[in-house]
């Protein structure tokens, strides 16, 4: 990632009050990024927008992608030269309680996102987010390729791919010509990181059970994922956004896999173990009795498009993202209120990603 690409540049992002826009918001405004944010108020309480102090120094707005009047005018009137969608209903377990809602989050909020985009002439380039979970799952557990077939048997993995399908469709429909902006798609592993209060994720589930001094229970101890800290991914899309800018951008313009070395790829059970030891004080876990959601027992992602096209590749490994990880939790939970503490932990750890050669 180059910062002088992203100097005085304009950014519009979605999605900034969620965990992964939050991360992503500080570190454009980092590199010095002119940042014009629109998302819903955070969704959980705590959240790592209001604890990190992510509003300071950017545009925020607060409002609702399935409202393209209001998502249309903030995008116009950032006049950005690259976009990041990252706005979404991102849990699998609220997309079977809320499955019609999922998917006008995440595909008709991003259907209007890109019909946005049509109309604003100021856009170069736009990463579009969607999920490992986008494709149908393998049978054999071997890493899935960007070309291996989409699918999703449940209401939040079939409404990413269904993004995919629509953002395709309208790069082939309405982006095609040497003038239009570049549009590409993101499919990250299971990011990990500070600041995620989310319901229904290993690792916040852990956080509050061990600092409640209470037990988790696992649903799928054996399920394999592709673990990786969220700077990983967003130090992808933003590589990404860079080589869209480029001259020969147009051949980016496609769909990419963001995911960790082999060794990243762990069970529920070896992450949980994992962070019950780096945690302490008697932290402590054991195996639910069943789980009824459809999830798929492993999934594994080949990043190798983007390590030989973009040049990007993972800096940490799964045991240190863990402990960088639980190293933000555990300072938060020493001093809960300290926003300017959290503030500075958190762009600490961006700056030693960052130190990474």
């Amino acid at each position: 990632m180059n910062p002088s690409f992203w100097k005085g540049r304009r950014v519009f992002l979605t999605g900034h009050t969620g965990f992964k826009g939050a991360w992503l918001a500080l570190w454009l405004q980092k590199v010095g990024a002119d940042v014009t944010a629109f998302s819903l108020a955070p969704p959980t309480q705590p959240n790592l927008f209001e604890s990190a102090q992510v509003a300071q120094g950017l545009t925020s707005i607060i409002g609702d992608i399935r409202d393209y009047d209001a998502l249309a005018t903030a995008l116009s009137e950032s006049r950005a030269s690259i976009v990041f969608h990252l706005a979404a209903q991102a849990i699998v377990a609220e997309g079977y309680r809320f499955a019609r809602d999922t998917f006008a989050s995440n595909l008709t909020g991003t259907v209007n996102l890109l019909d946005a985009l049509r109309d604003c002439p100021t856009v170069e380039a736009a990463v579009i987010v969607t999920s490992d979970k986008c494709y149908m799952p393998s049978q054999d557990g071997k890493p899935l390729h960007e070309t291996d077939p989409l699918g999703g048997k449940d209401p939040y993995s079939a409404s990413k791919s269904c993004a995919e399908i629509a953002t395709a469709a309208w790069r082939e429909s309405f982006f095609h010509t040497s003038a239009s902006p570049r549009i590409a798609t993101a499919r990250a592993g299971n990011v990990i990181g500070g600041g995620d209060w989310a319901a229904h994720r290993l690792l916040p589930d852990l956080v509050r059970a061990f600092a409640a001094d209470q037990t988790l229970m696992l649903r799928m101890p054996d399920a394999i994922r592709p673990w990786q800290h969220v700077l990983e991914a967003l130090s992808g899309y933003l590589v990404l956004a860079q080589h869209l800018c480029d001259s020969d951008g147009a051949r980016f313009a496609r769909s990419w896999n963001f995911g960790p070395a082999d060794a990243g790829h762990l069970t529920v059970g070896e992450v949980a173990a994992r962070c019950a030891d780096l945690w302490g004080g008697g932290a402590r876990i054991e195996v639910a009795a069943g789980n009824f959601q459809k999830e798929t027992k492993s999934l594994r992602l080949d990043a190798a498009l983007a390590h030989q096209e973009l040049g990007w590749r993972p800096h940490w490994s799964a045991d240190e993202a863990l402990r960088r990880t639980l190293d933000w939790y555990l300072a938060w939970y020493a001093q809960p209120g300290d926003t300017s503490r959290m503030h500075a932990l958190t762009l600490a750890q961006i700056d030693d990603y960052t130190s990474i050669p």
